[in-house]
């Protein structure tokens, strides 16, 4: 997670000047949409002005080791790959324009609640979660393959790693 804030350090300047020379790329490339509010910023002049304020500020960059080690990261990474943004089994209701759906509160000894969302914001934050043209979802070969995944778990807990790739071979 990153955030512009207080603070200070090379690496959250090293972050802030790489995100934001990525925007530009991404910018020039016509990789980025802006819509709404935000359509002015489709002129390279704006969006540069848009930024200028993010250059001087300093930001906060958030990074801690995770708790489980590799193993669990690679199981978290694992869960997003195989799944859509929300099952069918969680959407409770549509009505009046709002969509009612059940979630899980890992900050509240992971209790389901009920949430509900005007139908445009549940839609756009559903669809911050689809692939972007040319990706595809990982679902049961390559590197998240049942015989790739149990080879890297056994690598991943050996404290001795030396580097090599999981098949044996540098």
């Amino acid at each position: 997670m990153c955030k512009p804030s207080a603070g200070s350090g090379t690496g959250s300047r090293l972050f802030r000047r790489l995100f934001l020379t990525y925007c530009e790329q991404a910018f020039d490339a016509g990789e980025l949409q802006f819509f709404s509010s935000l359509e002015p910023l489709q002129v390279k002049r704006a969006f540069l002005r848009y930024l200028a304020p993010l250059r001087k500020i300093e930001w906060v960059v958030y990074a801690k080791a995770p708790f489980a080690g590799p193993e669990e990261v690679l199981r978290y990474v694992a869960q997003y790959t195989h799944r859509v943004a929300i099952s069918n089994n969680r959407l409770l209701d549509l009505e009046d324009g709002k969509v009612r759906f059940r979630w899980r509160d890992y900050r509240d000894n992971n209790r389901h609640k009920t949430m509900e969302l005007a139908a445009e914001e549940f839609i756009r934050r559903f669809l911050l979660h689809v692939l972007p043209e040319g990706f595809q979802r990982i679902r049961y070969y390559g590197l998240y393959g049942p015989f790739f995944v149990k080879l890297y778990f056994r690598h991943c807990a050996r404290p001795s790693y030396s580097g090599t790739s999981a098949l044996g071979a540098s």
